[in-house]
């Protein structure tokens, strides 16, 4: 480790598999990492800076007391993906979506809201997706719920200021397992990387980098954002 980097301690709220697992092994070689899971068992880590804990992002009474006093930074992965046609989803879907997507989060956040203002210095980062910006069909439940966590972003980011940074990041499609039965087939796959103007779909370490990215203190002028990263689905037409 060099030494001006600072050891942060960072929580990670799923990160036992996808996006999560890839960010949470790539950063724990610089910092402490508490990543969190749910329903996917962790592999044990080799990195002793880096450990799993059980949590509920719906449960407000989420045990954390194994988390520093300073947390330096927080990000909250659990999402869904669901395509239906409109017609056919029934409201108390669109509550479910939104309790995990969003009241999960702001649960969450609000729990370590504390622990983030003693760092003096933290960073959240939550997710979004290209489909709120562009609108695709069969995309309402989750474009609902992960608009609301757009707005949630700049809201947080304008009351949390200068102490805490707040984030976005809305990605298209990504080969991880809450994708699995939308890539399960090679056609699939050819299919959706052909909507992308780079031509491929996107896979982990393209959003953990991002996210990386974010946590450091290289991003440490940027705020209330919503970063694509989605191949140029939403800003290129080819």
């Amino acid at each position: 480790m060099q030494d001006n980097i600072e050891t942060k301690n960072l929580l990670i709220i799923g990160g036992s598999s996808g996006i999560g697992n890839h960010l949470a092994h790539k950063i724990a070689d610089k910092h402490r990492v508490y990543a969190t899971y749910n329903k996917h068992t962790p592999i044990p880590p080799e990195n002793d800076r880096l450990s799993f804990h059980f949590c509920n992002a719906t449960d407000d009474e989420t045990d954390f007391s194994y988390l520093p006093e300073k947390l330096h930074g927080i990000v909250y992965c659990p999402g869904t993906i669901s395509l239906k046609p409109f017609a056919r989803i029934q409201p108390e879907e669109f509550i479910n979506d939104y309790r995990l997507n969003v009241t999960g989060a702001i649960n969450i956040i609000q729990q370590v809201l504390p622990k983030l203002k003693a760092s003096g210095n933290a960073a959240v980062i939550l997710f979004s997706t290209v489909a709120v910006q562009q609108g695709f069909n069969f995309h309402s439940l989750v474009a609902a719920s992960k608009g609301a966590i757009e707005g949630l972003t700049r809201a947080l980011a304008a009351e949390l200021a200068p102490a805490i940074r707040v984030n976005c990041i809305a990605p298209s499609i990504t080969e991880t397992p809450l994708s699995s039965s939308l890539l399960n087939t090679d056609t699939k796959k050819e299919a959706n990387a052909s909507r992308h103007p780079l031509k491929r779909i996107g896979n982990p370490a393209d959003i953990a980098n991002l996210a990386s990215f974010l946590l450091s203190d290289e991003s440490s002028w940027i705020t209330g954002q919503i970063l694509a990263a989605d191949g140029g689905m939403s800003s290129i037409k080819s």
